[in-house]
Order: C-alpha cells, then sequence, then structure tokens
C-alpha cells in the first residue's frame, strides 16, 4: 500500500513548511489527487488518520480534491473525450495526460503563536 509512503512524504514537505515558524500548528491541509495518480483516495485517508498522530499533523484535517484527467492531442492540442480512444480524431496522432496525474500539497492551514 504506497498510500503510507505518500503521507509521510506529505508530513516531509509539511514540516519544512513549518520549520520557519516554531510553535506553529497545522490545522488543515488541502491536497489534490488525480484520478489517474494511482492513489486510492480512501485508503490515503485512512493512512493519513493512522500515521497523523506521530506527526506534526497530529490535529490536521486532511481535505482532498479529486482532479478528473484530461487527454489532449500532442500535436494540435485538442481535447479527447472521456473514454475515447487516446488518439486525435483530427489529426490522428496520440494524446498525452494534461491533468489528473498529479499529487499536490496545494495549502496549508497552520496557526502561528505571536511572537
Amino acid at each position: 500500500m504506497h498510500e503510507y509512503s505518500i503521507v509521510s512524504a506529505l508530513v516531509d514537505n509539511v514540516q519544512a513548511a513549518l520549520d520557519p515558524h516554531p510553535g506553529a500548528v497545522v490545522r488543515r491541509l488541502y491536497v489534490q489527487i488525480g484520478e489517474q495518480a494511482g492513489v486510492e483516495i480512501e485508503l490515503l485517508r485512512t493512512a493519513f488518520e493512522t500515521f497523523r498522530d506521530r506527526s506534526i499533523c497530529a490535529r490536521a484535517e486532511l481535505e482532498i480534491h479529486p482532479v478528473a484527467a484530461v487527454w489532449a492531442c500532442v500535436g494540435c492540442g485538442r481535447t479527447i473525450e472521456p473514454g475515447a480512444v487516446l488518439r486525435c480524431p483530427a489529426c490522428g496522432r496520440p494524446a498525452r495526460l494534461v491533468a489528473g496525474g498529479e499529487i499536490i500539497l496545494e495549502r496549508i492551514e497552520m496557526e502561528v503563536p505571536d511572537v
């Protein structure tokens, strides 16, 4: 289950973002997950719930924004309809994934103590 390694990398990124802010508390993480990223969203939620207790994200909520797959022609840029053959109907060139393969830590909500 690679969702645990994804959560581990996510927590590492959050830790790096919080290092300049001693005493900060993470409240919420916003993550984009593409439908072609190979991530099972419910397993990711479970991995986060299990792993966060021993991390900087102990009190954080995880908000996941799914990203639909979008395929486009590499030649003319025409978008390929979902479920269609991954070739451009206009020029016949192969399509490439232009959205939906990502895993992005979009935003971190945190409380920073007064200095």
